[in-house]
Parts: structure tokens; C-alpha cells; sequence
């Protein structure tokens, strides 16, 4: 391929709003031009980098045993009710609009795909003989991003690998997820990623195991919890960390302090001479929720109490999961932190003098941090106006244990923590770009819509599902991350559009030009991909074009070089240079690619 006769619109400007290294390059490299918000087109460059990586993914998925299929993007509205997803998902789910009864109205373009692939299970899997199969497809995505950004790691349309696996029981369900692991593992090493595996939280999908696929960055919008050990990895969301030790003061009486018009834990601290990880915050929040009572659904609402030390902030998801658990016998309708009049009500206090003590007598459920419970002395809101108490001993000035209080793990890991597995080293958080996610989803989907088979036995059971998903255009992004310089991108070698450059610096001299073109077709007929820089345009001008593009292998043919017999050899990596003669370049080259292509495949 000829550089003049392909297209490559290369900028040397900085685009404008732009400040992700994958953003900003993908857009002087003419990989992608924005057409609207968090809305890309793919241009040949870049869509040439996508359909590599797409293979790739095709080849293992195949490899491991699964199963392509096609779905379609327009889903009806009627499969997400049957799930109660529409409320979940919220304008993540794109609705099409029309007039009442139209069918618009009632369709939805499809950010994901459980619901679709379980009413085909649903439909085809009736049996054990059929099972264990897993069926993936490739396919666009479209999600109401409200605040698309950094240019591909998040849009409203993206290309996905999403595969599903359906199970007679939960060990089968558990090699299916180790071998999806470890097809996820081949996929990035092939790719060239530096990733790493991380324990994650289901979020909206469900499920009780999943596991995120991580590429470190400071573009990254995911926050990841790592051990200095290496011996633990988790998303910020699902981290905890070592129980802190308990405290070995002598308990004292509690006392009450005024604190005028101190709320905050900072003002208060400074106020009574205390320190935050001395402080208990409690916080309120108010809950809605569907009991079931004698063969009805009566709605209540309430209060749940949540107790963290002053140092600490809460973990809305590990809180929420939580109270489910805790209510799991009731359909949590609305969860959130409580208004101020609601707060007023149950302390009988202005916001910020919130306390434990005697809360529990109110409250609907008192969910105590851990670290909380190992406290002695500590001081907290006094259920009062303008007062606090110090002195408050957890299980002596409100309990920790009994049908209304849970004392679980809800606060966010904070930096210097320590590993709670391994040798206990202190805990780094790190920024990351989420590439891939896995879960062990259970029966969620196919008991909502009743998906069974018959066992051996002949009894209809809930099918047992797997969910493995991929973002393909966060693959490339998270390459040009892991792989750039000041002057350009650094491409992996198995996704790089081109492979090898070939850059003729005198193209209007006859015998470059021939030597230039014969290593370019030779290049070619080892089937190797080869784009030739023929150009009639200044070397600086060509080079700064080829370290912004990234192929990874250089041949540069000159009018002074080809005086000596020879041309010269780099990498895009190092861009340490070689002279060879051209039939040794040729040799030079073509081993080089397998080599590296081999490497990333190991």
C-alpha cells in the first residue's frame, strides 16, 4: 500500500478539549474524527488497528469453544421489564421515541445483551444434553452516556464482545469462568497490553463473582487497589482491606460535649482535640421497600443507619449490597441518603450531630463498619443540636449484634491501608482503564424470565449463567496509553495498522524508488502488512509522520545510503538503527514480525 494513494490525514496540532494521550494521538494519527458527541467515526488507519484487534478476539473466543452468533441491536422494551432493568439502567437505555402504540415507542437500542441471549436460551435450551454452551457475539453497543470523554474510553456507541454461558450447575458455571479468564489473559498478552486482573463488583449486572481486566493509567477513569506484594488486586469498589487492630484503651463513661454550630468531623475534631480516625460518623439514609404479608406486597419506608470512622468515607456499593443482603427477603425499591428533614426526624437533631446511641430503637437497620466496631472511646454526634459525646463504646453504647444491626465491611480502602491476603503489605490506589469485565451471574436473568431446562431427573431448574464482556475500542485506547512517546504512538506489533514502514527519502531518484519499491512488493508477498511512504515531501516531514503513526518496523531507502549498498533498519520501540543490504533487511524484517507476533502469542 502507497502512502499517496491511501488515507491518512495526520494533524500536528492538539486538538482542542482533548487531554488523554490515547485521545489526542488517535486524532493526530487520523485514526478516528469525532462527528458528534461521544460519537466516532473510524478511519482507515484506525479501523484497520479495530478489525486486528477483532480478530484477535475472535481467534480465542473460537479457541476456547464459544459459539458466534449475531443479535440485533434494536431490542423490545418488553424483555428488559421481564428483567426490571428499565429503572435500573436508567438513560444508560436508549429508547426510541413515537407516537402512542408505535412500535419506536416500545423498542430500546441494546447496551447490552442478557435479556436477548436468555429469551434464545429461553426458546432452545430445554434440556441438560444441551448444556454446558457459550454463545458470543461481536456487535455495536449504544449507551446515554451523559458525559462522553476521552475520546473512545467513553461514547455512546462502542464495539463489543459479549458472551454468555449457560450451566446445569454452579461447578460447570466455575470452569467456564476460569477458562474465559484465562482466554481474556491470551487476548491482552496477544494484544500487547501490560493488564492486570482485578476483583470487581457486579454493579447492575448482577451476580455474586466477577473480575475486571485493567490497564493502568492516569486516563483511567477506575480507581484499583493493589498490594505493594502484588499479592492483591481489586477494584475500589469491591477493595477491603485488613481489619485494623482493636484499640486498647480503658473504656470510659461517656460524656457530653457542647459543640456549638461544629458538625463537621474536621471542625469537631479541632474543637474537642480529638483526631478523625477517633470520630464515628453516622450517616442516614432513607429506604423504600416491598414486604411480603400473607400473600401481599405492602410498601414501607424507613431508616438505615450506616457507621464509618471519621477518616473513612462510605462505599455506596459495598453499603447497598449490604442492605440487600440484610433485606433479602424484601424487593429494595429506593435507597439514598436521607433528606434533612428525614435526619431531623430520627436523631431529633440538626444535620451533622448525628450519634449511634439509642438509634438502633428508631431505625429500620444499623449497618456498622467493622473498623467501627474495634474502636474504644470514640467520640460522635450526640442526637442533639449543638452537641456531641466522647467516650462512646461500641456493644456497650449501642449494640453490635442483634436482628437489626449487621456490622460488615462498607467503608473505601484509603492509601497505606494494608493487604487483608498475603504478607500484609500497605495497599496503593492507582487510576485504570476497565478493558474487559466477567461475572458469575447465577439464575438473576433466567428465573426474571423463567428460563429452565429439564434435569436428568426430568425437573425444570433455572439455567446457571456466565456473562464475559470486551470493549474493543478500549483495547486500542489502552494500547496507545500503555504505548506512546512524546512523538507518537508505539504500536504493539499483532494490532499495529501497518506493520512495516517503508519510507523512500528521495522519491524522484530512480534507483530509491526501484530498491524501495522491490522491498516493499517482497515485504508484501511474505504477507506481512507494509504501507510505503513514496511521498514527495521533506525527510523531517516524513519521519515526524512515521513516529506519530507508530508502525512499529522502519526501512528508510535514501539516495546517500544506497551509495554504500545499503538501507537502513529500526524500531519504532528503541529506534536504534541498522545498515543492511536490502536483501538482508528483507531477512531482517520478516523475522522480526514473526518473532514478535510470537512472543505476544506465547
Amino acid at each position: 500500500m502507497r502512502w499517496s494513494q491511501f488515507f491518512i490525514p495526520t494533524t500536528k496540532e492538539t486538538p482542542k478539549d482533548a487531554t488523554a494521550a490515547s485521545h489526542i494521538l488517535m486524532l493526530r494519527a487520523g485514526l478516528i474524527r469525532q462527528l458528534a458527541a461521544g460519537i466516532y467515526i473510524y478511519l482507515p488507519l484506525g479501523y484497520r488497528t479495530l478489525r486486528k484487534v477483532e480478530t484477535i478476539v475472535r481467534e480465542e473466543m473460537d479457541r476456547a469453544g464459544a459459539i458466534e452468533l449475531h443479535m440485533p441491536v434494536l431490542q423490545p422494551l418488553s424483555l428488559w421489564e421481564e428483567t426490571g432493568r428499565t429503572e435500573d439502567m436508567g438513560e444508560v437505555l436508549l429508547r426510541l421515541s413515537g407516537p402512542a402504540g408505535d412500535w419506536r415507542s416500545n423498542t430500546a437500542l441494546g447496551p447490552t445483551h442478557e435479556e436477548v441471549i436468555t429469551s434464545i436460551a429461553r426458546a432452545y435450551l430445554n434440556s441438560y444434553k444441551q448444556l454446558p454452551v457459550n454463545l458470543y457475539q461481536i456487535q455495536a453497543k449504544f449507551r446515554g452516556e451523559a458525559r462522553p470523554k476521552s475520546g473512545v474510553l467513553r461514547t455512546r456507541e462502542f464495539l463489543m464482545k459479549d458472551a454468555y454461558s449457560f450451566h446445569v450447575e454452579k461447578e460447570s458455571l466455575d470452569a467456564e469462568y476460569d477458562n474465559m479468564y484465562d482466554t481474556y489473559c491470551r487476548i491482552y498478552a496477544r494484544c500487547g497490553l501490560p493488564y492486570i486482573a482485578v476483583e470487581a463488583d457486579s454493579g447492575a449486572m448482577g451476580g455474586d463473582v466477577s473480575h475486571e481486566f485493567m490497564v493502568l493509567t492516569s486516563a483511567g477513569e477506575d480507581s484499583v487497589v493493589l498490594s505493594d506484594g502484588g499479592d492483591y488486586a481489586a477494584n475500589l469498589e469491591r477493595a477491603c482491606a485488613a481489619l485494623l487492630p482493636e484499640q486498647s484503651e480503658e473504656l470510659e463513661e461517656m460524656e457530653e460535649v457542647h459543640t456549638p454550630g461544629f458538625g463537621k468531623v474536621d471542625d469537631v475534631c479541632r474543637f474537642m482535640g480529638t483526631r478523625p480516625e477517633q470520630m464515628i460518623k453516622t450517616l442516614i439514609y432513607d429506604v423504600k421497600a416491598l414486604k411480603r404479608v400473607e400473600h401481599k406486597d405492602v410498601e414501607w419506608t424507613g431508616w438505615v443507619v450506616a457507621l464509618v470512622r471519621g477518616n473513612h468515607e462510605i462505599n455506596e456499593h459495598k453499603l447497598e449490597r449490604t442492605v440487600r443482603e440484610s433485606l433479602k427477603d424484601e424487593l429494595l425499591l429506593e435507597f439514598e441518603l436521607a433528606t434533612l428533614d428525614s435526619i431531623e426526624e430520627l436523631t431529633g437533631a440538626a444535620v451533622g450531630f448525628a450519634g449511634p446511641q439509642e438509634l438502633v430503637e428508631r431505625a429500620d437497620l444499623m449497618i456498622v463498619d467493622r473498623d467501627v466496631a474495634t474502636m474504644h472511646n470514640a467520640a460522635t454526634g450526640a442526637n442533639k443540636t449543638d452537641y456531641h459525646v466522647k467516650n462512646v463504646n461500641p456493644g456497650v453504647d449501642f449494640p453490635l449484634e442483634g436482628d437489626k444491626v449487621v456490622v460488615a465491611d462498607i467503608r473505601n480502602v484509603v492509601e497505606g491501608d494494608l493487604s487483608p491476603t498475603g504478607d500484609g503489605r500497605p495497599l496503593q490506589i492507582k487510576t485504570a482503564i476497565e478493558i474487559g469485565h466477567i461475572f458469575k451471574l447465577g439464575t438473576k436473568y433466567s428465573e426474571a424470565m423463567d428460563a429452565t431446562f429439564l434435569t436428568k431427573d426430568g425437573k425444570p431448574q433455572p439455567l446457571i449463567m456466565g456473562c464475559y464482556g470486551i470493549g474493543l475500542n478500549r483495547i486500542v485506547a489502552a494500547a496507545i496509553e500503555a504505548h506512546h512517546d512524546d512523538h507518537g504512538i508505539i504500536w504493539p506489533m499483532s494490532i499495529a495498522p501497518f506493520q512495516v514502514l517503508v519510507v523512500a527519502l528521495d522519491p524522484r531518484d530512480e534507483a530509491v524508488m526501484k530498491t524501495a519499491t522491490e522491498i516493499h512488493d517482497r515485504l508484501v508477498e511474505a504477507k506481512l502488512d507494509v504501507i510505503f511512504d513514496d511521498r514527495d515531501e521533506r525527510a523531517g516531514f516524513k519521519f515526524k509522520d512515521a513516529d506519530l503513526i507508530g508502525v512499529p518496523l522502519r526501512v528508510v531507502v535514501g539516495k546517500k545510503s544506497l551509495t554504500d549498498g545499503v538501507v537502513e533498519v529500526s524500531h519504532r520501540r528503541d529506534d536504534k538503527k541498522q545498515k543492511l543490504v536490502p536483501n538482508e533487511a528483507i531477512e531482517f524484517v520478516v523475522k522480526a514480525v514473526g518473532d514478535e507476533l510470537s512472543a505476544l502469542a506465547e
